[in-house]
């Protein structure tokens, strides 16, 4: 699919997923088009599911959510199954629920205010959850880079470009 992006539609996801609210015609200017052809753009990555959505990236220490932990999640699941997956997601305390392979069935992201609310989740929540064998826990000491920015990569060259080169 990403072959079916030209340079246009690539610059657009890189500038969108940079900062999501800029405008349309801050989009038209930097990829000198047209306002309503960039507006049909953006739309159609809209429609084809390209573009997800748009939302703000909030701090977790404002919010006293500043204990991060990734949680391998193993349960009674046959192979195929993913019956707890759904309900882990619908916890609000966590951020990614990934189906994993190995021992562990899912690989689960949370973000609480510190050691005793990580304590509660796992037990309250996520013991509730049938099918939920065991959980094993690591805790984020720092984190070093947290971002949702895809790398967008460039067109592959034409022909043309490929001798200039």
């Amino acid at each position: 699919m990403l072959d079916d992006f030209d340079a246009i539609d690539r610059r657009l996801l890189d500038i969108l997923q940079k900062d999501g609210r800029t405008s349309n015609a801050d989009l038209a200017r930097a990829v000198k088009m047209a306002p309503s052809a960039v507006f049909e753009r953006v739309r159609r990555l809209e429609r084809d599911g390209v573009i997800r959505g748009y939302g703000a990236q909030l701090d977790p220490r404002a919010l006293e959510r500043t204990l991060l932990a990734f949680v391998l999640v193993r349960t009674d699941e046959r192979t195929g199954e993913s019956i707890s997956g759904p309900e882990l997601a619908r916890v609000p305390e966590v951020m990614e629920v990934h189906h994993v392979a190995g021992q562990d069935s899912y690989l689960v992201k949370v973000r609480v205010k510190d050691p005793e609310s990580l304590g509660r989740l796992l037990r309250e929540r996520f013991g509730a959850i049938p099918g939920v064998r065991s959980t094993m826990s690591t805790i984020a000491l720092e984190t070093l880079k947290e971002h949702w920015s895809l790398p967008i990569e460039p067109p592959p060259l034409s022909e043309r470009e490929k001798l200039r080169a």
